[in-house]
């Protein structure tokens, strides 16, 4: 844990300045007379329609005794109303009054200006890492609170619920692609400059015959940011044979599902244009790789130690047949 305590200290560090810069340190919150947890309560039960005041508890992560206090005080000034649970008449449902309804859209209001403000000083690309990054941390210590695998599992998948799989070339896409893999190997398996060129130029030259049916790309993008690809290049290994390449995933959108969605719309592909077979190549220790290479069809037909990838590993290669075949 020693190499990551820069990361770390970093992190905490940008953490407090977005607390003391969002207004936390104040009594009050988002031009209200409320504190933060008010506010975040309004905001829980506008986004849930109703709540109950211990679903609220356990949402916002706070003893009952202490939301006690709070949706009293919001009932007294006018925020908030109870209403007997239709299920359970000991049980009362919190709801928005007309004033709360119209304060939550004044917080609405406060934090979409600020928001506005502070995106107007980023690029288009840092927005869209911002936006990436903030849900998968928040999600990430929501799993830490939970800890438990049932709640990394659900914090991976709501990181990327929001994710869409798209075909075709996208403006980017070479850059992406690249960068992608760059990044990952380089800190996996410490490779460098051949291979991140290697990849560059092995898909923008790929890039330039996808006017041919036999060849597609799939990109998977989080608010238009590009952060998982695959290709099928149905003319380089000729013999009717599909060549899956540049299958990869943004390190914030691993374990929730996004690499097999965009395998299997890969393989239908691949079965729709009636190739023989659909061959890769990657090599030993990608474990989590191969095991949906396999669940796909995949199966290891070759192995030996080489260097195409600028290091020395034990390169794979995977075939799968054409179903039916």
């Amino acid at each position: 844990m020693a190499a990551d305590t820069p990361l770390v200290n970093d992190i905490r560090s940008a953490s407090r300045a977005m607390v003391r810069e969002l207004g936390f340190m104040a009594s009050t919150l988002a031009a209200t007379p409320y504190s933060a947890s008010a506010v975040h309560a309004l905001l829980e039960i506008d986004a849930q329609g109703s709540t109950t005041a211990a679903q609220l508890a356990e949402c916002l992560g706070l003893d009952k005794s202490s939301i006690s206090r709070m949706v009293a005080k919001l009932i007294n000034n006018g925020e908030l109303q109870e209403q007997p649970c239709a299920d359970d008449a000991r049980a009362k449902q919190l709801l928005l009054t007309t004033q709360g309804q119209r304060r939550v859209a004044g917080i609405h209001a406060f934090g979409q200006t600020q928001v506005r403000s502070a995106l107007a000083q980023l690029n288009p690309s840092l927005q869209q890492a911002v936006a990436q990054g903030l849900t998968a941390y928040a999600q990430a210590l929501q799993a830490h609170r939970l800890g438990s695998t049932a709640g990394q599992t659900s914090s991976a998948n709501a990181a990327t619920s929001s994710i869409q799989i798209h075909s075709g070339y996208r403006p980017g896409l070479i850059g992406r692609v690249a960068e992608m893999h760059a990044v990952f190997y380089a800190k996996h398996w410490g490779f460098g400059a051949f291979f991140e060129s290697q990849v560059a130029s092995g898909i923008a030259e790929f890039s330039g015959r996808l006017g041919e049916p036999c060849n597609q790309v799939w990109t998977a993008l989080h608010n238009d940011r590009i952060v998982g690809s695959v290709a099928i290049d149905g003319q380089d290994l000729g013999n009717n044979q599909a060549h899956l390449r540049w299958f990869i995933l943004d390190d914030g959108c691993r374990g929730g599902g996004v690499g097999r969605q965009l395998l299997a719309q890969a393989m239908a592909f691949c079965d729709q244009r009636s190739f023989a077979s659909t061959e890769l190549w990657t090599f030993q220790g990608l474990d989590a790789a191969r095991k949906l290479y396999e669940s796909l069809g995949f199966a290891l037909v070759h192995e030996e130690a080489g260097q195409q990838w600028g290091s020395t590993v034990v390169e794979q290669q995977f075939s799968r047949r054409l179903h039916g075949a």
